[in-house]
């Protein structure tokens, strides 16, 4: 096998082989991730085959399309509820839409379509043709669908272990089962945090974030406050517990909660993924 040296680290051997880059071989079907390092070196780990690049997309697609099958069952599961007339008083005043949980599992549904459909576009198109659409899967992940699948995680089991009745009646467990009430409240957490460790995503600037973020909190308390009006009943037990002091606190403090977990998000992000996926700053 030849050997040929350059004086500039990564310049491409026509005739293949192997590179010597800084003193190091490497095959030419690498894939540089990562920088040199502080002494002009390209260090092993930073090399990676394009098989293993095609593999991780792969995997990616796979798991995209699994959890979006999951989602959609889901769906479907609870919307054929309905008709059982003992599930079907729960569902009175606003229908199961007026549930977060129940959103949310929509809003899930939504967002992992969505990666499905840029997976499969990446592979078709490239990335480059397809910009918008990976901006619009990001934006809709960083800015709703992590941050409400943790908030929904977070908030439920809290006041559930706190007290139950608050917002998850025990006469419920006779009518959903188990594994409904943490297939609702407890797998949207871990599913969340695979997404955000199997690939980074370009979060927005912090005001557009946590506006996209207000403005779907505002519509739901809107919606919620709303069906109390006109039916007089509230969507959760614990609202009927608060004064309208009380309200008001509970869904500023939860707007509040709601943007600690998107900065969180954001950290995570940048945890895993470095300063690459930031959002830029604007030059003065």
């Amino acid at each position: 096998m030849r050997e040929a040296k350059f004086g500039l680290a990564g310049t491409p051997n026509p005739r293949g082989g192997v590179l010597q880059l800084s003193g190091m071989p490497y095959t030419t079907s690498a894939v540089t991730r990562t920088r040199k390092d502080a002494r002009g070196k390209l260090p092993e780990s930073s090399m990676a085959p394009w098989s293993e690049l095609a593999m991780t997309r792969t995997c990616t697609c796979i798991y995209h399309f699994l959890v979006l099958s999951w989602y959609i069952f889901l769906n479907y599961y609870i919307s054929q509820q309905g008709g059982d007339q003992q599930k079907s008083k729960i569902f009175l005043n606003g229908g199961h839409w007026k549930y977060l949980t129940f959103l949310n599992l929509l809003l899930q549904a939504i967002f992992f379509g969505v990666a499905c459909v840029e997976d499969v576009l990446k592979r078709i198109k490239g990335e480059k043709d397809i910009k918008f659409m990976t901006t619009f899967r990001d934006l809709l992940f960083t800015t709703l669908a992590f941050p409400i699948s943790t908030f929904v995680f977070l908030s439920f089991w809290i006041l559930f272990l706190y007290d139950r009745e608050l917002v998850y009646p025990k006469v419920l467990d006779g009518i959903f089962p188990v594994w409904l009430n943490h297939a609702m409240h407890t797998s949207i957490l871990p599913f969340s945090l695979v997404e955000v460790m199997l690939r980074p995503h370009c979060y927005p600037r912090k005001k557009k974030g946590l506006t996209v973020l207000a403005g779907a909190s505002i519509m739901y308390i809107t919606r919620v406050l709303w069906i109390y009006s006109d039916t007089g009943t509230w969507v959760y037990p614990v609202f009927a517990k608060l004064s309208p002091v009380g309200l008001t606190a509970f869904f500023s403090l939860s707007y509040i909660f709601s943007a600690g977990i998107y900065l969180l998000g954001e950290k995570l992000n940048h945890w895993k993924w470095g300063d690459a996926m930031q959002p830029r700053k604007k030059r003065k």
